[in-house]
């Protein structure tokens, strides 16, 4: 492969990022043909497309959307060299790249980050995210991701041997708008019976576990969304259109971020989460911080909050919030 000519990748980060070479050519002060043409050459060298055309829109292909990320990483630790050059603090902070499943929920995804924000040591934390784990197993590979954050451990399957460290794991809380909470509450699981119902992708372990939830007590909700992003549920339930899930030991940032209440709790509807690393023995300061505080301040929790339940049905294994 030729050298990568950091110009042409300028050229290709621009045109992502403004979604377009019209409005690319404007910001760079280039003509149209000059940044097309240049983009077409690192598409050569590259050997793969970076953009498809959908109408009169250019979509990123999934390696440009790899290529996109590797490009911002690039020109962001320009700017810190650049800033340090020019009488900026002399010592750049460290960085830790995380790659988080899209499907987490995001005060989820905080809590497990947030002790690699409280380290004394200068910090800078950067997410990426993706639909599985598998999808960074090639950043992992490269160090261009340091750890990943996922409800399952990786597969055996990948070509790449990774390890994965348990952070812990708790039960359900299922939620709703305060107009529909009371019609729902009452005879929790079984008013779930064709409640309208929000679920994550089909991609989601967490769907896995609520469909298997679902079947083992005879429940058939009514399914009014599939999504990606439990941030877009906690919307849409706020908006009371339907019913959601999340994980019990968040139970209180829900509530207190949306206007929404708490239906039901699963104790045994059970959710767990990894640390996915190259390392069997984790070095990382920050990585080291993460899976220690998850374990000791987060999912330390799960028990306490399970107990606020009541104990559990036979066969609806789960009740109402009183």
């Amino acid at each position: 492969m030729e050298r990568l000519n950091y110009h042409h990748l300028r050229y290709f980060w621009m045109v992502a990022k403004e979604g377009s070479i019209a409005r690319a050519s404007e910001e760079l002060h280039l003509a149209h043909p000059t940044i097309s043409a240049q983009v077409h050459r690192l598409e050569e060298v590259l050997g793969t497309k970076l953009f498809v055309r959908r109408g009169r829109n250019l979509v990123l292909t999934d390696y440009g959307r790899t290529a996109l990320r590797y490009a911002e990483e690039i020109f962001s630790l320009g700017r810190e060299f650049l800033a340090t050059a020019n009488g900026g603090p002399g010592q750049p902070p460290a960085r830790l790249v995380v790659g988080v499943l899209d499907s987490l929920a995001k005060s989820m995804v905080y809590r497990i980050l947030e002790p690699a924000f409280r380290l004394e040591s200068r910090m800078r934390v950067v997410t990426r995210e993706g639909r599985s784990a598998d999808e960074f197993m090639g950043d992992l590979a490269t160090q261009a991701v340091d750890l990943v954050v996922a409800d399952a451990p990786a597969g055996p399957g990948n070509s790449v041997r990774v390890f994965n460290h348990p952070l812990g794991e708790c039960g359900t809380t299922f939620f709703t708008a305060p107009a529909l909470v009371k019609l729902y509450r009452k005879r929790f699981p079984a008013s779930l019976e064709d409640a309208p119902f929000l679920l994550p992708s089909a991609n989601s372990t967490f769907r896995r576990a609520l469909e298997d939830w679902f079947e083992a007590n005879a429940l058939k909700p009514r399914i009014v969304a599939d999504l990606e992003d439990l941030a877009l549920a906690q919307v849409i339930g706020e908006a009371g259109l339907g019913i959601f899930a999340a994980p019990d030991v968040v139970e209180k940032e829900i509530l207190a971020r949306y206007d929404v209440r708490a239906v039901g709790r699963v104790k045994n509807l059970r959710q767990r989460f990894y640390a996915i690393s190259l390392e069997r023995k984790i070095k990382h300061p920050a990585v080291l911080a993460i899976c220690a505080g998850a374990r000791r301040d987060v999912f330390a929790q799960a028990a306490t909050v399970s107990r606020q339940g009541f104990p559990l049905q036979r066969r609806a294994a789960g009740k109402p919030v009183r």
